[in-house]
């Protein structure tokens, strides 16, 4: 008869990427579930993947989980290193084994990542290159995460955006004004659409619907022939005009690879912000040009990242907390936790990794936002 394998005693938990609301109720799900009912020992990694090659480990005990459900950020800290491109001394080197020695000499059976579309392929890559088991749980505000419906972070997110478009509707209506508000979103237009339909914006603009400006300016003139004196334009930043859109459709992959990183080396060196009119500033402008409706701007940025989750985010993330210490405890590794309907299920990590989840052209909120009367410039 097999022998059964012996239930992991010792796991390791890091937060990586952007910030969002929920990472301390992830970690304090995973941690409870992992000490209280699972007998095991919960070490803390801080600063993510940098904080892993570099063996910055702490203990965690259940004095130390508590009373972070309600807190916004992450007790660990958070990076954006890639594991297999780190920067060490000027260059870039893969760390996977470095990072799998450090988590075999803290004697740790399974390490969670918390995180998005990077974590889910610096987890697989951790595993494929050393063999090291590894689970995941989806966290993004931008929703963006594959294989899930939904991601930790977003509904917070979501919350912080709808209530921003709900205070600008008092001046732009005061002023008479076209009030564009910038929200996050480079790929994937989730939260763009998702505030713009509950804060009733006229115009959404996303980067799946590539929009026409002009079509964008009759309808705001429009909306004011039949006496509405202001309007509410939501755009995520990775929106894009039709003309953008085909011009980026005529470059290779190499192309596009290479136009990514010169757009990353001007941020990291701060030249972009220097050279780069930002896109909500240039919609605006334009549209008050084509409008002759005065226009301002608002860019949330960094706002939609802060503060405590949400009711539902804490909830979101006690079930997939719960629920990868139940996993790692039965020997399930490998994976990441998705939220399929109001469970919380398992999905092999290399069906994740790599895939971007993106708002479908037939997705009901897409129809339900053009009958209510918002154009999305298309």
């Amino acid at each position: 008869m097999a022998r059964k394998s012996p239930q992991p005693r010792r796991i390791g938990i890091l937060t990586s990427g952007g910030d969002c609301p929920g990472l301390n109720a992830a970690i304090r799900g995973v941690a409870k579930a992992a000490i209280s009912h699972y007998g095991m020992r919960v070490f803390g990694i801080q600063d993510g993947f940098r904080g892993l090659v570099e063996n910055r480990f702490i203990e965690l005990d259940d004095r130390a989980v508590s009373g972070i459900l309600t807190a916004g950020g992450t007790i660990l800290g958070s990076a954006r290193d890639k594991l297999a491109k780190m920067l060490i001394d000027g260059e870039k080197c893969d760390m996977a084994a470095t990072a799998a020695e450090n988590l075999k000499r803290h004697q740790v059976d399974c390490l969670v990542c918390l995180g998005g579309g990077g974590t889910q392929k610096n987890a697989l890559h951790l595993h494929t290159a050393t063999g090291f088991n590894v689970v995941t749980l989806p966290k993004t505000i931008d929703n963006d995460v594959a294989k899930t419906d939904i991601t930790f972070g977003f509904n917070s997110a979501m919350n912080i955006a709808t209530e921003a478009i709900d205070r600008l509707h008092t001046t732009a209506t005061s002023h008479h004004r076209i009030i564009v508000c910038e929200i996050m979103g480079h790929s994937a237009g989730w939260l763009a659409l998702g505030s713009g339909m509950a804060g009733g914006a006229d115009v959404i603009l996303i980067p799946e619907i590539p929009y026409d400006l002009g079509k964008v300016a009759e309808h705001l003139i429009e909306r004011r022939r039949h006496g509405k004196r202001f309007s509410i334009v939501a755009v995520a930043e990775g929106a894009m005009s039709v003309k953008e859109a085909q011009a980026l459709s005529m470059l290779s992959k190499k192309e596009l690879k290479e136009l990514e990183a010169k757009k990353i080396r001007k941020v990291e060196s701060g030249e972009i912000h220097l050279v780069e009119e930002p896109k909500a500033s240039r919609l605006a402008r334009q549209l008050q040009q084509l409008t002759g409706t005065e226009a301002r701007v608002t860019s949330l940025g960094h706002v939609q990242r802060g503060g405590s989750p949400s009711p539902y985010d804490r909830l979101l993330c006690t079930l997939l907390g719960t629920r990868a210490a139940e996993l790692i405890a039965a020997r399930h590794f490998n994976v990441m936790v998705a939220i399929k309907g109001d469970h919380a299920e398992p999905v092999p990590l290399k069906e994740v990794a790599g895939l971007c989840r993106r708002v479908p052209a037939d997705h009901p909120w897409i129809h339900s936002a053009r009958l209510a009367g918002a154009s999305f410039g298309g």
